[in-house]
């Protein structure tokens, strides 16, 4: 291993190094080596790198590295587009700072209860990730003071300005201490990104990490349909490639639901997620596809933002998008960490204008295959392996996944390997269930007590 990219070579505080030990970090990323000297000399930075680069880790060790966890004020800022993101950057810095003793990092998001925050905010807190709308909310009531901040970061920019955030953006960063840190992190750099980080940035290193994926990581097909015939190849794709599971992007939020019931209708487990779904069934979509109650995801790209979904067996561009970045960027959630990538483009006669910016932009030739030449597998329709028991309890119910382990597998004698992912949250449990048994699973733990006590459940599908 080369020390240059070893974290070991960096000015890290032993504690943090430990941990990365610990959790099988070696080798830094390319964002993490291009990054972390900058961060670490406390310089402003732009960053272009995308979603599974390794950026959370950049930016967290350099919060982490300069923290004060005797001074009990907000020293960190992480600001990002969505819930999911938010949740996912506060869990990897609670991850990185393990072995710091009384770190705490709260997360203040849309979409729940504003008093359970304002109460963590009142026992104190060092780093706060949150997204624009719920961060100006607690400005404004004074629930939430920045005057001790040290490091502010813009995670996933371009997606802030788009969904039009940019305003919430400076107001917050206006609250925060004029002798702060600026780190602004971004997949693409257009020009309103570029002129938000003149007014937020003090003489930024600008660094870029290359966006494209290596031709044999992703092994990339376009078919050629008709607007007519494009759902209905959907499913000609996936019961040919029979991908344990696939993210379908859509353009519109109308085409989404639309393909979601011919999926239905073909036997195929998939559900939708689009901006106009509230929170509380985002997140029940997401852990559904997460513990592999459903196969196939629908989404446009602004609801799968930041989604940082693991083992994806393929990609399948439903629309092509207009933009070539946004194309690369859809593919190369799948081939992640090492392994084999798959992404299927459906091409109209009117889109192929869009597949010869990409052929441009990625320096490749587009592959083409015929839809016709696929065989399909009617017999194997694609259902998920596994169903989601939804238990109306949770955190505030001291509810643990042991709790529901031992229940299932010790009172009702289920094998380990028929139990999936339980996600315990504050008022209720999703735990996955081998479809076989599921439904008889749902009967008899209705009647069994966990914890001494009978819970109301349900199937979520």
């Amino acid at each position: 291993m080369s020390d240059t990219l070893s974290f070991s070579s960096l000015p890290l505080q032993a504690a943090l190094l430990d941990n990365l030990a610990s959790l099988g970090y070696e080798q830094m990323t390319p964002i993490q080596a291009a990054a972390l000297p900058v961060i670490l000399q406390q310089r402003d930075l732009i960053a272009q790198a995308k979603t599974g680069s390794g950026k959370t880790a950049a930016f967290g060790l350099g919060l982490l590295n300069k923290l004060n966890p005797t001074y009990f004020a907000v020293q960190g800022l992480v600001i990002c587009p969505t819930r999911e993101l938010a949740d996912q950057v506060a869990n990897e810095l609670r991850r990185l700072a393990r072995r710091i003793e009384n770190v705490k990092i709260v997360t203040l998001t849309g979409g729940i209860p504003m008093r359970p925050q304002i109460a963590s905010l009142e026992f104190g807190a060092h780093i706060v990730v949150g997204t624009p709308g719920r961060l100006i909310d607690h400005i404004s009531r004074g629930t939430l003071r920045l005057n001790a901040i040290q490091t502010l970061v813009l995670d996933e920019a371009d997606r802030m300005v788009d969904m039009g955030f940019y305003d919430d953006i400076y107001d917050i960063a206006a609250a925060c201490s004029p002798r702060r840190q600026t780190l602004l992190f971004s997949a693409t750099y257009p020009d309103d990104i570029r002129a938000a980080s003149e007014q937020l940035l003090n003489q930024p290193e600008e660094i870029q990490v290359e966006v494209q994926h290596s031709a044999n990581q992703i092994q990339q097909w376009f078919f050629q349909t008709t607007p007519e015939q494009r759902n209905a190849a959907v499913g000609r794709l996936l019961q040919h490639y029979q991908p344990a599971s696939s993210i379908a992007f859509c353009n519109t939020k109308i085409h989404c639901r639309e393909l979601t019931e011919e999926l239905h209708a073909q036997g195929i487990s998939a559900l939708a997620l689009h901006g106009d779904m509230e929170q509380r069934d985002r997140d029940e979509v997401l852990i559904r596809f997460a513990n592999q109650s459903c196969s196939v995801l629908v989404a446009t790209d602004v609801a799968a933002r930041g989604l940082d979904i693991q083992n994806l067996g393929a990609v399948i561009n439903v629309d092509v998008s207009k933009d070539s970045e946004v194309h690369i960027h859809r593919i190369g959630r799948s081939g992640r960490a090492g392994e084999q990538g798959l992404a299927l483009t459906l091409v109209t006669p009117g889109e192929k204008k869009w597949v010869r910016n990409i052929e441009e932009y990625s320096g490749e030739q587009a592959q083409w295959l015929e839809l016709d030449s696929l065989d399909i597998n009617n017999d194997a329709p694609l259902q998920a392996p596994m169903m989601t028991l939804c238990i109306q309890a949770g955190k505030k119910d001291k509810m643990r996944p042991g709790d529901l382990l031992g229940a299932l597998c010790a009172d009702l004698g289920l094998q380990k390997a028929q139990v999936g992912k339980i996600n315990v949250g504050d008022f209720v449990t999703f735990v996955a269930i081998e479809r076989s048994i599921a439904e008889d699973t749902l009967e008899r733990l209705s009647r069994t007590q966990i914890k001494g006590r009978q819970f109301r459940m349900r199937m979520v599908g």
